[in-house]
């Protein structure tokens, strides 16, 4: 009986075709070939997932070499053994555990622990009700059928007939209800749900979907009917037509669309990648850029303290984007993917000197001895380019230095197209020894502060159904990168958001031009210039969030007592207002908003000047013809002139002194940057 026709009983569930061969037997025996083929081949004996003879060495070795990790993981098991009231703990740890050491103790713990869920599954099934796998539209399907798959490979001879096939059984069919969402069934119920990004591999669901689906597959082909199928699911239709060809095209340079919060799920497609060359031989991993770059990505996004990650998009888990285990797990997978990269030398240095240099977590530790043992080749973090630009994500990242006192800053231009990122392009955010300007989502109880009002950029009002109220970016659209260049004394980057604001049903176009230039002087000045148009009755804020009050004395403000400095040169007029973020929402448990407002209704040019530990001693305003500008005697002793065209993209630059020697108009064009210095 095919995947199609799968149909668990009400009483129970029972296997959806009969196995073949002898249960414990060779069956499709294929010696898989060396790691790094180009052809997948499969393990007819068990275990048949991950534990190739490579790694079986490696982690033997480990435990027998009494590697910290190793023992760290072990007293872990063991203390586990019989109790379920360790957070979050996977019987497959006892699985491995079991494979490694041969002990059948940990193996009749992790069997006992997957039949429990199963049982308790289809007593929910029997009694009409739906099963917790499907639960959050079958979020945790990938790890919950994790459990089953690693279980019945690496504890087979244990698990009995029964079982297995109960397990298998229940399996398919969460498994099969996922890409047949419309047709899903639960025993003799119908119970189709929205499929919710079945189709979308930039979302953290996709990944878990990938998970059931791999695992499952692997773990019992040659056994039953529907394991070919769901290789061919994973393999085919959905890494090489679906994953491959999205990533090449849309996701370049590394990182996630959902963000740094909700991206960290990309370590499950880490792992996956892993499975299956440790499984086939084959190196999916390499199929696209994305997972390599997604190294150098981690590290730029990481602030020069080493301690928080830029705070992008939703952060649900903790709002205030400090380094966790997942992101230590994220780093650990590359390094295993990519043992020899170039990339890989500095990340084994940031895994070391993060704010994370082990697992914290009790049901992360395995990740620590999973992915131990190796080369352990280092490279400074300053062998990086201090400036990276994902496109495919939309994120620039610029620091003077690599050095932990380094002035860092963040701007977002690029895509807006998943429901876990924010209404944040054009914004930017600045870090030097602690958050200057912020995204204010990290003193939020929520995490999911994702209107335009919660990040620095221009917010327009209008309104909107009669009511005042700020005009949001539309999910859907993308940032148009203009210009882009580096230079060892500046960075230059010029956007337009336009098109995010023009609304998806009705084609209205309420603001006319959004667009956003920026001069980075290192090591510690920011140069903003806006022009902004809308329709009549709107008006305008430049919006910075801090975490510190600011003092607003006429045209110039100052956080932390002058630790950062913003000199609004054009307009002269503005209304300037503070408000404590703590009075917009009760979500709030600290922050400040500096808005300088003006009237809209026609364009409006805005220019700032931000000033980071004192970098610069004077700013005097440098308007030319038709086009403002400043001018900044910067505390090292050199001068710059920068001059914006106010009606088209461009401008002038001059630097002197110990600023550099540049003087010519603004780069035009967008800069291929380097992954390294030279």
């Amino acid at each position: 009986m095919g995947a199609g026709a799968l149909v668990l009983a009400a009483a129970g569930l029972t296997a959806s075709a009969q196995t073949s061969g002898t249960a414990d037997g060779p069956i499709d025996a294929v010696v898989a070939p060396a790691r790094g083929a180009t052809d997948p081949s499969y393990r007819g004996r068990h275990p048949r997932v991950y534990l190739d003879a490579d790694n079986l060495a490696r982690l033997r070795g480990l435990l027998r070499d009494r590697d910290p990790a190793a023992v760290r993981f072990r007293k872990l098991v063991v203390s586990a053994l019989g109790n379920d009231d360790v957070y979050a703990y996977q019987a497959w740890y006892s699985a491995l555990l079991g494979a490694l050491t041969g002990e059948r103790r940990y193996c009749d713990d992790a069997v006992a622990r997957v039949q429990r869920q199963v049982r308790a599954e289809r007593r929910r099934i029997a009694a009409g009700k739906v099963p917790v796998i499907a639960g959050d539209q079958y979020l945790e399907v990938g790890p919950r059928v994790a459990e089953i798959a690693l279980t019945y490979d690496w504890c087979h001879r244990l698990v009995p007939r029964r079982q297995r096939r109960q397990w298998i059984a229940f399996a398919n069919q969460a498994v099969w209800n996922v890409w047949h969402h419309e047709d899903a069934r639960w025993g003799d119920r119908a119970v189709p749900w929205p499929g919710w990004s079945v189709d979308n591999p930039f979302n953290n669901y996709y990944y878990s979907f990938l998970e059931a689906t791999q695992l499952l597959g692997l773990a019992t082909r040659g056994e039953h009917d529907d394991a070919r199928r769901w290789i061919a699911k994973f393999r085919t239709a959905k890494i090489q037509r679906q994953l491959v060809p999205a990533f090449d095209a849309q996701l370049h340079g590394g990182g996630s669309r959902e963000g740094t919060g909700y991206g960290t799920a990309m370590r499950s497609l880490w792992w996956l990648y892993d499975v299956w060359e440790s499984s086939t031989g084959e190196s999916i991993a390499d199929l696209t850029t994305h997972a390599r770059l997604s190294m150098a990505y981690l590290m730029q996004a990481t602030v020069p303290t080493l301690d928080r990650i830029a705070p992008l998009g939703d952060h649900a888990r903790d709002s205030t984007a400090a380094l966790f285990d997942y992101h230590r797990e994220y780093a650990l997978a590359l390094a295993r993917l990519y043992p020899d990269d170039a990339l890989t030398a500095p990340l084994r240095t940031w895994l070391a000197d993060s704010s994370v240099p082990t697992m914290t977590q009790q049901f992360q530790y395995v990740y620590d001895f999973l992915y131990g043992g190796g080369p352990s080749t280092r490279a400074p973090l300053a062998t990086l380019h201090p400036t990276y630009y994902a496109d495919g994500v939309g994120h620039l990242f610029a620091r003077d230095s690599w050095t932990t006192d380094a002035t860092w800053l963040q701007l977002a231009i690029g895509s807006y197209t998943e429901s876990h990122a924010h209404q944040d392009q054009l914004s930017f955010l600045l870090y030097d020894e602690g958050w200057l300007a912020y995204d204010p989502n990290i003193d939020s109880h929520s995490g999911l502060r994702q209107e335009t009002g919660a990040h620095n950029l221009v917010d327009v009002t209008g309104v909107v159904d009669g009511v005042t109220q700020s005009l949001r970016q539309w999910e859907g659209g993308a940032t148009e990168v203009l210009r882009l260049a580096d230079d060892p004394d500046f960075t230059y980057a010029a956007a337009d958001a336009t098109d995010l604001y023009t609304h998806p049903s009705t084609g209205d176009q309420p603001v006319t031009r959004m667009q956003r230039e920026v001069v980075y002087l290192k090591p510690g000045v920011l140069v903003v210039y806006d022009r902004v148009e809308a329709d009549p009755g709107t008006s305008y804020r430049w919006l910075l969030s801090s975490p510190f009050q600011p003092t607003v004395t006429g045209s110039t403000a100052s956080w932390d007592g002058g630790r950062l400095v913003d000199h609004r040169v054009v307009p002269s007029a503005a209304t300037s207002s503070v408000t404590a973020l703590t009075t917009v929402d009760s979500d709030y448990s600290g922050g400040y908003r500096l808005a300088w407002s003006v009237p809209g209704g026609d364009q409006v040019e805005i220019l700032n000047v931000l000033v980071v530990d004192g970098a610069a001693t004077a700013v005097t305003d440098a308007a030319q013809g038709t086009k403002d500008g400043v001018t900044i005697t910067l505390a090292s002793g050199g001068t710059a002139t920068v001059r914006f065209e106010r009606d088209a993209v461009g401008g002038t630059l001059r630097l002197t002194g110990s600023a550099g020697s540049y003087d010519g108009a603004l780069p035009s064009g967008v800069e291929t940057l380097p992954l390294f210095t030279p």
